[in-house]
């Protein structure tokens, strides 16, 4: 996710990481220097549960041990585009169930190459579907940076904000629930134009690699999910992981998972 997990191609077509890292200094950069925002971060509950988000770059997860280490959620990457499924999926999704994770779908979005419709098609379709059962949150739409290109997509802000809105109904009337939104403010800021529109309902998932979630794109009244770090370690998963917080305890964590 990002920012976490991106990808670019080879000349042998094989996916891979890129930038990460400097990506996130920039957009660190950019979130302290941006002044057109009118939204602050609330002060985290008293509890907050510890959860992590992965793709096929963890390799194999131990899910047991995971969860004996006190990771209480994941969000695990299901679909990018309309021709990407993480080939670790499926193995992730059920493995993390039986361990006792609670756990959700995301999807990398590229409003630049089909709609959003398609795109929440998609992902409703292989992976991204939901049900009540304790364990499953809604998925999340992962819109940020694109690793490929211009920044927003070649998208314009009012474009963006079609886009979003396209996918957030259609993966709503696939599922009856309100998607997770993952950004970065500054992205939100630049290619929405400080919108405000899904804070009424979707939970926010603000990337933001520092001791706070800082300043929150426009209109969030606070955070749901927070992903704090991109190094993080965790035992059962060999190499760094990214580690997000929950805004609340697992049993609201578990009320989100059942529309409660």
């Amino acid at each position: 996710m990002a920012p976490t997990v991106r990808f670019g191609t080879d000349a042998r077509g094989h996916r891979h990481r890129v930038g990460r890292r400097l990506l996130a200094t920039a957009l660190t950069l950019l979130c302290a220097t941006a002044t057109a925002l009118v939204s602050t971060a609330a002060p985290a509950q008293a509890a907050t549960t510890a959860g992590i988000d992965v793709s096929h770059w963890q390799g194999s997860i131990n899910w047991t041990s995971v969860r004996n280490s006190g990771i209480e959620f994941a969000y695990i990457k299901a679909t990018e585009g309309t021709s990407y499924r993480d080939p670790r999926f499926n193995t992730n999704y059920v493995a993390a169930y039986n361990a006792g994770v609670i756990r959700g779908a995301y999807h990398f979005a590229l409003p630049d190459r089909s709609s959003g419709a398609v795109q929440a098609n998609y992902l409703a379709s292989n992976g991204g579907a939901w049900s009540a059962d304790s364990r499953t949150l809604p998925a999340a739409l992962d819109i940020e940076h694109n690793p490929y290109g211009a920044m927003c997509y070649g998208l314009s802000q009012a474009a963006m904000r079609s886009w979003i809105s396209d996918f957030l109904a259609t993966y709503r009337s696939r599922t009856s629930r309100y998607a997770v939104v993952y950004t970065t403010t500054s992205w939100w800021t630049t290619c929405t134009g400080n919108w405000t529109g899904p804070w009424n309902n979707h939970p926010l998932w603000v990337a933001r690699w520092a001791a706070s979630p800082g300043t929150l794109p426009a209109g969030a009244p606070y955070w749901s999910f927070w992903q704090y770090t991109a190094t993080g370690s965790v035992s059962g998963i060999s190499g760094s992981v990214d580690r997000n917080h929950w805004n609340g305890t697992r049993a609201r964590l578990v009320a989100l998972a059942n529309n409660a």
